[in-house]
């Protein structure tokens, strides 16, 4: 039975921090930094990984990649050329990234039963979304993933976190980050009161407090005000330029005053997605950076929402249990 095995690879700045992915329906998945690489490199360090973690001489690899450059390596035979020539591409110039290349090319050509086939990125498929976010989050965090199961509905990965770094943090090592997230579609003022004693509780017991919101309308956008309030510096992480851009004339005008009141504002990808689809996966790797990028979460959670339940899971795996509260809003 032939493995089916989705790979990725990112990179913030090509070069600078990147990360590489690999993930099996249903089954084992991984991922890892690496301190300043390209994209293409992150590719191809993908599809090695995933060759080495996956499959034997009797098992059959299918390697499902976005990027063409891997996959058309392999059709195209590529490597057969560049081997004949002692390493050198057509223009006689040393390959670039031979040192992943290469062992990449002799695995697949020792095992025999290792194939390659192309999907397109960013285009609605599932597994392909889940190893494009645990690259992005790898590249972000600098720390890798390792874990079983498929990606539930919000693309978010099953397994536990690889132990936190203590020297890498990707907020700012000078400030202690809760991040504050939870409904954004009902009503949640009634938690007002408790969210603004608990982290005039949090910043008495730690001066580097920060608060850290996405500024989603809903929880995220009260986090600010009441952080604002109690004299807290706020974080905004964007998971685009302009999240705000359709949303009604009211809500945008408090984000863009909320936004220019915050300290500090990320913003992950420098485009705004062309798609709902492209908009959901945006935000997935933003919940993703937080879980990998904060020290504590406040959710504000009715205990029946399932997207809420599962970034509150989420985080869970990520900092865990103790450093995870939820706040319930009255009904």
């Amino acid at each position: 039975m032939t493995i089916v095995a989705y790979t990725d690879g990112a990179c913030r700045g090509n070069p600078g921090p990147g990360g590489w992915a690999w993930a099996v329906p249903g089954g084992a998945f991984a991922s890892g930094p690496a301190a300043h690489t390209t994209n293409q490199r992150m590719e191809i360090e993908a599809a090695l990984e995933a060759v080495r973690a996956n499959g034997s001489s009797a098992e059959p690899v299918e390697i499902v990649s976005d990027s063409t450059y891997v996959v058309n390596c392999f059709r195209d035979r590529w490597w057969a050329g560049w081997r004949k020539r002692g390493w050198l591409n057509s223009q006689k110039k040393p390959v670039a990234n031979r040192d992943v290349w290469e062992p990449l090319v002799d695995l697949v050509e020792d095992r025999g039963n290792v194939t390659f086939r192309w999907v397109k990125g960013h285009s609605g498929d599932q597994l392909n979304d889940f190893v494009d976010e645990l690259a992005v989050e790898a590249s972000l965090s600098q720390r890798g993933r390792t874990g079983t199961g498929s990606p539930d509905g919000s693309g978010r990965p099953s397994g536990r976190a690889a132990p936190r770094s203590s020297t890498v943090h990707a907020a700012s090592p000078e400030y202690h980050d809760l991040l504050v997230v939870g409904h954004a579609d009902r009503d949640v003022s009634s938690v007002q009161g408790a969210l603004a004693v608990l982290i005039a509780d949090r910043f008495a017991l730690e001066p580097r407090l920060r608060v850290v919101s996405g500024l989603r309308r809903g929880a995220e956008t009260l986090a600010v005000e009441v952080a604002t309030g109690e004299g807290v510096p706020v974080m905004a992480v964007l998971p685009f330029p302009d999240p705000a851009a359709d949303w009604p004339e009211p809500d945008r005008a408090r984000f863009d005053d909320l936004r220019s009141a915050v300290e500090r504002a990320v913003v992950l990808q420098d485009e705004s997605p062309k798609s709902a689809e492209g908009a959901a996966a945006a935000l997935r790797r933003r919940d993703a950076w937080l879980g990998a990028n904060v020290a504590d979460a406040v959710v504000v959670w009715d205990g029946v929402d399932e997207r809420v339940g599962r970034l509150a899971r989420s985080l869970v795996d990520s900092l865990g249990e103790d450093r995870v509260t939820v706040l319930s809003p009255d009904p």
